[in-house]
């Protein structure tokens, strides 16, 4: 468990995140809160949940990425759903319950990349091994009999063929070229010849009984009792590399401790965000499509207030789990939500529409800003974009106007503005010349946004 302080990780999020420090706050608090009850006894433990937070506010400006940059702060298992998405047992479409079926997948991951890492190196030489084999095609060895008893008797009894002794000779000069070979592969001079490797096909002969919350996978049930099948593969060297390297890994981590500690990573650090949550508020209609709007809301109630979700991992409490829950609530209001609901999500934060002032913070202060990200993008075809400061102020303040006079997507217009604005320097870049400079100021801006934001979409008003 990480033990950031609430204000170390609202420093954090603001490097990625410009404004809403409330909202900031909540999660920052509600994330110690795991670590502080953590370090207690573990009766006291028992006794403290986790208090759920609800966002509020329109699209575009920050939810979804708060609640995301929270989980990668403390590696935490996290999973994003929709709550329309979901629907009343009884109707077609997905249980409620699929949300911690996710949520263990996305911990099972997790936990497995950990374990993987830990048995690189070793994995990166049972693979190079193979490769060395398959290169220097040595011959195979003789195959165990398809009948276990005939193993028991003795060799030549039966039809069996007696394996005729080494050659020195041979033996020797095996050994000198799979040293030549070995040498050669950790020199890298090997990549790109072809070579053929045997490789586990990938079935899923697997099946979900959502209805009844179990997932049954018929491959885990009958374990090694089926023969697993294989297929041949060509490749190149540094393929095969990757595809054997993540073969041998796997071999060499044990699947049931990654299970046992997914599901106790799940359990005590997991994060789920539902988005949408305003789409299943009711609005007063129990008739027509809404009618099971708020049957979700009764069925997403006792994964919050703590259950027992049975996985084919094994069954996961849901008791310690945060649910980040958010929505603009445009039409609804959060008072329409069932009131057992409502009280399972103590903290509700609304955040504000973004300013001008945002939107130029969020264009160049951000570690990842988008600014940034197109410059790196037209950089790989030679053409080095830098922007002013007036160039920011102008695609800031065309970026407001444009959200207040139509839809108010948030930073998403920034999309649209940057696409529009270096629509003509990205065709034109091909790679063709040596590095250009080209400095983007308010002039430009004004020249190829103006007309944009000048023109009126008028099929908003044809019938």
């Amino acid at each position: 468990m990480n033990n950031m302080t609430p204000r170390q990780i609202v420093e954090q999020l603001d490097r990625y995140i410009i404004g809403q420090a409330a909202a900031k706050k909540a999660v920052a608090i509600a994330l110690r809160n795991r670590y502080r009850r953590a370090q207690l006894p573990e009766p006291v433990q028992e006794e403290i949940t986790p208090k759920n937070i609800i966002m509020m506010g329109p699209t575009g400006v920050g939810k979804t990425e708060i609640a995301r940059r929270l989980a990668k702060l403390v590696d935490a298992p996290f999973v994003k759903v929709e709550a329309t998405k979901f629907t009343e047992v009884g109707y077609v479409g997905r249980d409620v319950e699929s949300m911690i079926r996710d949520l263990v997948e996305a911990s099972i991951r997790m936990v497995k990349d950990k374990m993987m890492e830990k048995v690189k190196v070793e994995a990166a030489r049972n693979a190079e091994n193979i490769l060395v084999d398959a290169l220097v095609h040595a011959p195979k060895k003789t195959a165990a009999p398809a009948n276990p008893f005939m193993a028991m008797l003795p060799p030549g009894y039966g039809g069996q063929q007696q394996t005729p002794p080494p050659d020195p000779a041979e033996t020797e000069k095996l050994k000198t070229r799979r040293r030549e070979i070995r040498e050669s592969l950790q020199s890298g001079y090997m990549e790109d010849i072809l070579v053929d490797i045997e490789v586990e096909e990938q079935g899923n002969p697997g099946g979900d009984m959502s209805g009844m919350g179990v997932e049954i996978n018929i491959q885990d049930m009958l374990g090694n009792i089926l023969p697993k099948k294989t297929k041949k593969r060509r490749v190149t060297v540094r393929e095969a590399r990757k595809i054997l390297e993540q073969a041998e890994a796997m071999k060499l981590i044990d699947m049931d401790e990654v299970n046992s500690r997914a599901i106790e990573a799940a359990e005590r650090d997991g994060i789920i965000f539902i988005d949408e949550i305003d789409k299943v508020a009711g609005r007063g209609n129990t008739q027509g499509p809404d009618v099971s709007r708020e049957g979700v809301q009764r069925d997403i109630l006792p994964l919050v207030e703590g259950s027992t979700v049975m996985t084919k991992y094994g069954p996961v409490k849901t008791d310690y789990i945060l649910f980040i829950a958010a929505g603009a609530f445009h039409v609804s209001k959060v008072s329409d939500l069932i009131p057992e609901l409502q009280g399972r999500f103590p903290i509700k934060v609304e955040l504000q529409s973004l300013t001008k002032e945002d939107f130029k913070a969020i264009l160049s202060q951000p570690e990842n800003a988008i600014t940034k990200q197109y410059s790196a993008l037209l950089s790989v075809d030679h053409v080095l974009v830098r922007f002013t400061d007036d160039a920011l102020d102008e695609m800031a303040a065309y970026a407001f106007e444009v959200n207040e006079s139509s839809e108010n997507i948030g930073a998403r217009r920034l999309h649209t503005i940057m696409e529009s604005l270096l629509e003509d320097i990205s065709y034109n870049a091909g790679g063709d010349y040596p590095d250009v400079d080209l400095t983007i100021d308010a002039a430009y801006v004004r020249e190829h946004l103006a007309p944009l934001v000048a023109s009126k979409d008028l099929r908003k008003f044809i019938l």
